[in-house]
């Protein structure tokens, strides 16, 4: 981290501790009130990726969707009641957490996962994850090749500033593999090498393969690996400092989590809002002050529901088997139904 980045977000005090030279960093809630900011702004700025299919991309008109897409708008359901009170930001993976930092976007929804160092190093928090996903391989269907473990000595392309970049050098180094890297700065060039053959792997989050596949030119001759070689928690981030904001984006993902397992959605909300059973009154604002205390409506996860949909709409239709993409649920379905998806309760 950079200390231009750091003293823009922190105190930073310096003094002599015996003989060494000690820095203190001190978060400040320079932060705060970003709820308030949002309010008075009229909508909430997201940062998304530049493109990436079922996830955040935009139409020849320049309208947005995907799962990413989705999370800004049911963050914005929640604040507005209107799902398209939302600027989108595209951020490339280099800039993403600079422009987080900087406060240029007021939440970071675009395919990023949590790390240690990522809060730690750069300030940030990550409110929930929302997609388990894990780093894999795509290869030309004519390799013959049935596992990763068979790609000793290819040329792999790889987007750098990522995770991405460091998983892959662990891999083989682990399994004494020797590859060549062919690394871009852009997801872009990245698949347009691998798609030209300056490469004969691919390397990326699997759920990102899917959609890059249909990129291609010839999207049936190529396949994607069976093996998983790393772990991938996926989900929206914020700036320290401001915990009625992160409480906000964080419970807007649980609320998404928890409707669909109480079996509420954005076509059965209205009758939802008349049930007797406790845990979806108090999801639906009909029961307790949740909203309130966060700082928005009792109603806020009924305004996402209605608008947006529960999780498992937001997922089928963005990413699910019936989408371009069909990804099966997999570890990403509800915990009761063979998945490890789980959000703690509303009450």
């Amino acid at each position: 981290m950079k200390f231009g980045a750091a003293m823009r977000h922190h105190k930073f005090l310096a003094f002599l501790g015996g003989a060494a030279l000690v820095a203190v960093f001190i978060i400040t809630p320079a932060h705060a009130q970003v709820l308030k900011a949002v309010k008075d702004r009229g909508a909430l700025n997201c940062g998304v990726s530049e493109g990436l299919n079922g996830f955040s991309a935009r139409d020849s008109n320049g309208n947005w969707s995907g799962f990413d897409v989705d999370t800004c708008r049911a963050i914005a359901a929640a604040i507005f009641n209107d799902a398209s009170k939302v600027k989108y930001v595209p951020l490339d993976a280099n800039r993403r957490f600079e422009a987080l930092q900087a406060g240029d976007i007021d939440v970071l929804s675009r395919n990023t996962t949590w790390t240690i160092s990522r809060e730690v190093d750069l300030g940030l928090i990550f409110a929930a994850t929302n997609y388990y996903d894990g780093q894999g391989f795509l290869i030309p269907r004519s390799m013959n090749k049935e596992t990763a473990l068979d790609l000793n000595g290819v040329k792999v392309c790889v987007q750098t500033g990522t995770t991405t970049e460091l998983n892959l050098a662990d891999y083989f180094r682990v399994n004494n593999m020797k590859y060549e890297v062919i690394a871009s700065p852009a997801l872009e060039a990245a698949i347009k090498g691998y798609d030209s053959g300056q490469c004969n792997a691919l390397t990326a989050d699997v759920s990102a393969l899917w959609g890059i596949r249909l990129l291609l030119s010839k999207p049936g001759e190529h396949v994607i690996l069976p093996d998983v070689i790393s772990k991938e928690p996926l989900g929206p981030a914020v700036r320290q400092g401001d915990m009625q904001w992160l409480n906000i984006v964080k419970w807007v993902s649980f609320a998404l989590v928890n409707a669909e397992e109480l079996g509420v959605s954005s076509k059965n909300i209205d009758e939802s809002l008349k049930s007797e059973k406790p845990d979806v009154k108090r999801l639906v604002g009909i029961e307790g002050n949740y909203g309130e205390r966060m700082g928005v409506t009792n109603d806020w996860a009924a305004r996402i529901i209605k608008l947006v949909g529960n999780y498992g709409e937001i997922y089928e239709r963005n990413v699910g088997v019936g989408s371009p993409l069909g990804i099966p649920r997999g570890i990403n379905q509800l915990w009761n139904k063979g998945g490890i998806l789980y959000a703690p309760p509303i009450r």
